[in-house]
């Protein structure tokens, strides 16, 4: 389970078998946040050019480089390749966060940051423990930006169970699209099939990563 800081995603992770991990483009986000700041306050530039703030921007970029050239590495890979070049890395920025918090306002945007990062730590080095985990949240905020959009027009659920049924819904389109069907499709033969399939084996495969595309290219297979 990848996410930003919401403290209500906490409880879920907290379950067995599940793995935490934070996101390192929020923790990134609020430092970009205190910059931005100092900047619209007419600051000369050079007055900003060793800030706390833009030392966290320039440590975390550096794992993003890293991070790039491994994009096409399989998670076995990615994670041999975190453990070696990214782990130092990680360990520093670790080092100069202890020395950067009492130094800070707390209450200043930068002092947040820290706090941010700090908080949220355990989390964000976890993705030195899977190579399956992305630095951040980036594909998931993608995919749920064009009902967020959506929602700002709808506004919210009448009740819960009218939320939970949205919630699934949306799940079974998105991931559906990330594993390359055409969502019309996919949920017109999950809803013909569902009916039917009363085991777990007959249930599993449904799931988008298990469904086979033959059925979905002959609606009639469905009825089958």
């Amino acid at each position: 389970l990848q996410t930003d800081g919401y403290a209500g995603y906490d409880e879920v992770g907290r379950r067995p078998g599940i793995l935490h991990v934070g996101c390192w483009v929020h923790a990134r986000r609020k430092f970009a946040e205190a910059v931005k700041s100092l900047r619209a306050n007419e600051r000369k530039a050079t007055s900003a050019k060793e800030t706390v703030a833009l030392q966290a921007l320039r440590q975390i970029a550096a794992l993003y480089a890293i991070e790039r050239t491994l994009a096409d590495a399989s998670p076995e890979e990615r994670l041999r390749g975190r453990e070696e070049r990214s782990r130092p890395l990680i360990d520093a920025l670790h080092t100069w966060l202890l020395l950067a918090l009492p130094r800070v306002a707390p209450q200043t945007l930068t002092g947040k940051a820290l706090s941010y990062l700090d908080h949220q730590w355990p989390k964000l080095v976890r993705v030195l423990k899977d190579g399956r985990a992305a630095l951040d949240t980036n594909l998931v905020e993608n995919a749920i930006r064009p009902f967020v959009v959506g929602r700002k027009n709808w506004l919210f659920a009448d009740t819960v169970r009218g939320a939970e049924a949205s919630a699934n819904l949306y799940s079974l389109v998105e991931t559906a699209k990330a594993n390359g069907l055409e969502p019309t499709a996919y949920l017109r033969h999950v809803f013909s099939a569902l009916p039917r399939a009363t085991t777990l084996a007959e249930i599993e495969p449904l799931l988008p990563h298990r469904i086979q595309r033959a059925v979905l290219a002959d609606p009639r297979r469905a009825q089958g």
